[in-house]
């Protein structure tokens, strides 16, 4: 068992962990949490069930970490079972009944009294199925069969590993995001779109729906109603009078969404959304500037991993979750970079009302080689074309189609969220293929938003930005075209808090630091010698590594267990008060 643990685990509920509505951008009022305790087996990957039961564990808590109750790791030819009972608090009687999973990493089938309800691959997003048919009107028995080869095959995975070292930490197998169920009309809505437009004060939504039926859209503020259109399919909202959202005012309209039938409403959902834009644009010497709502703005933010000492990648509690972005918030942050892992809704629910914008990466997968991704970029060679696939260990078609297929689910995912501003397809060249071609795809799904398409290095001339990688030797100016000049990983300030780390005799950092006043003054040093100048220079955006300290890294501005700041909070605040245009 790992020493340390967050403020926050011991306000774990053992009977409904993490019960906070799980999809804020679609909220209906009938819904019922199916987090708690499950019981589970390890069997042989091939096996057709579960067999003997070996103990309980709590979902949605990953096996492998310390709030499950387990703490245990499963192979790449074994499977991980769940098992529990349910009833279903509502009636449902000429409605349907849908079963929802945040994320199961990374390969499910699911069963209902014993029938199959359907099966899903892919660890970072949800999935439901309808589960109506098999119900029996009385207690019911959910099952859940799950493989994850982690490491040993080249599915997305992010920074999974089943033997941690350095930057790469715990695996996550299984549920590791709520479960629940939901009771909906026959003819109910399906999935929303909402795409807002200043320059035209319009809100375009498109919905789609288990059945023909006019829609009605409603915009509040507040509680004053703001607007309303009614529509088919696809309908534009207009916003008078409109208020954007920014950082500095994360400001949030509330919108309801009614299916009409015969005039009368079938079905509703709550939701929200957020007028802003993302945009480029050259300033007087002819550098490109990034731009939020037309206007120049600075992005300094922060790596995110999104790890923690307890639950692994799933925050202990709701308010745990609040905490990291928060916390940043307060420091004068204005941007996160989530590093390859896709966070619960929730998580882009409190960085949309705390007004925190975001870099989404895409969790990548396959191996890695470490001349390529790690040595040459380093040394000497830092652009390596995409048609060398051999050397990015990226030749295996059939793995390509997969990342493919889970980019475009994670951008279909988060494509309401107000704060992503970023798509991040590859990072350092891990798993890169195609980069440009991607990046392109990515921009015809989502021309609303910047795309990062080689961050660090090997680029390929694509995306929006010239992404830069600093770690150790000195940031100098880099010559840009059409596209933005961002650093969008430096720093790696390290120090070692003893008591506050996950492992003292294995702890990893870029340059190490004795005491808080040695950090903070490097850190100090750092921006106001090498990164302030470089704004004039056309530098438009930052990224902090990182956050917080994760399992082996102590290079976080808080430490792993979020008990302390490692740096002097009043000259963090002075340098980001100094990071704009």
């Amino acid at each position: 068992m790992n020493a340390i643990r967050t403020p926050w685990a011991e306000k774990v509920s053992k009977v409904c962990p993490l019960s906070e509505y799980p999809r804020p951008q679609m909220e209906r009022k009938s819904w019922q949490c199916l987090n708690g305790m499950y019981s589970y087996a390890v069997t042989d990957i091939n096996a057709d069930t579960m067999g003997e039961v070996q103990g309980d564990i709590l979902v949605p808590f990953a096996i492998e970490s310390e709030l499950s109750g387990v703490e245990r790791a499963v192979s790449d030819t074994q499977a991980l079972w769940y098992s529990r009972k349910f009833t279903v608090e509502e009636d449902y009687t000429g409605k349907r009944v849908i079963l929802h999973f945040g994320a199961v990493d990374w390969k499910c089938e699911v069963w209902v009294n014993g029938s199959s309800a359907g099966g899903h691959t892919g660890g970072y997003c949800p999935f439901s199925f309808d589960i109506t048919d098999y119900l029996n009107g009385g207690e019911n028995e959910l099952k859940v069969k799950v493989i994850d080869p982690t490491d040993k095959a080249d599915q997305p995975r992010g920074k999974q590993i089943s033997k941690p070292v350095g930057f790469w930490y715990t695996s996550t197998t299984g549920i590791w995001q709520t479960v629940w169920l939901e009771v909906v009309p026959e003819n109910h809505i399906k999935k929303l779109r909402l795409s807002p437009d200043i320059d035209c004060a319009v809100l375009d939504i498109c919905v789609e729906a288990a059945g023909e039926a006019t829609v009605r859209a409603t915009a509040y503020d507040g509680e004053a109603q703001v607007s309303y259109v009614e529509f088919t399919g696809r309908g534009k909202l207009k916003i008078p009078n409109q208020k954007l959202w920014s950082p500095e005012n994360p400001f949030l309209y509330g919108i309801k969404i009614e299916l009409l039938s015969g005039g009368e409403t079938v079905d509703e959902v709550k939701s929200y959304f957020g007028m802003r834009k993302y945009s480029m644009k050259k300033d007087s010497k002819g550098y490109v500037r990034l731009c939020l709502n037309n206007e120049p703005y600075f992005q300094k933010g922060l790596l995110d991993q999104g790890y923690w000492p307890d639950g692994g990648m799933t925050a202990p509690t709701d308010e745990a979750l609040i905490y990291d972005v928060q916390k940043m918030h307060d420091l004068g942050y204005n941007m996160l970079r989530k590093h390859i892992k896709v966070e619960p809704a929730r998580w882009y629910y409190h960085c949309d009302r705390i007004g925190m914008l975001v870099w989404q990466d895409m969790p990548n997968g396959c191996n890695i080689n470490q001349l390529v991704v790690g040595v040459l970029p380093n040394i000497t060679i830092r652009t390596l074309p995409d048609k060398y696939e051999k050397l990015y260990l990226r030749t295996d078609k059939a793995a390509q189609q997969l990342f493919r297929t889970e980019l475009d689910e994670m951008i279909d995912t988060l494509y309401n969220c107000v704060s992503i501003c970023t798509w991040v397809p590859f990072n350092e060249a891990w798993g890169q293929f195609d980069a440009v071609n991607v990046a392109k795809h990515v921009k015809e799904l989502d021309p609303t938003r910047f795309v990062d398409h080689a961050s660090g290095w090997h680029d390929q001339g694509g995306g929006d930005f010239k992404s830069i990688h600093r770690y150790i030797v000195p940031l100098h100016p880099f010559k840009t075209d059409h596209r933005a000049f961002v650093v969008s990983e430096y720093g790696g300030y390290s120090n070692v808090i003893e008591g506050h780390v996950w492992n003292i005799k294995k702890c990893f950092g870029y340059l190490m630091f004795r005491s808080k006043k040695t950090l903070t003054n490097a850190y100090r040093r750092l921006h106001t010698s090498q990164v302030i100048p470089l704004i004039k220079h056309g530098l438009c955006a930052l990224v902090y590594t990182q956050v917080s300290d994760v399992e082996n890294e102590v290079n976080g501005i808080l430490t792993y267990d979020r008990k302390l700041v490692k740096l002097n909070e009043d000259m963090l605040k002075d340098i980001n008060s100094r990071l704009t245009y």
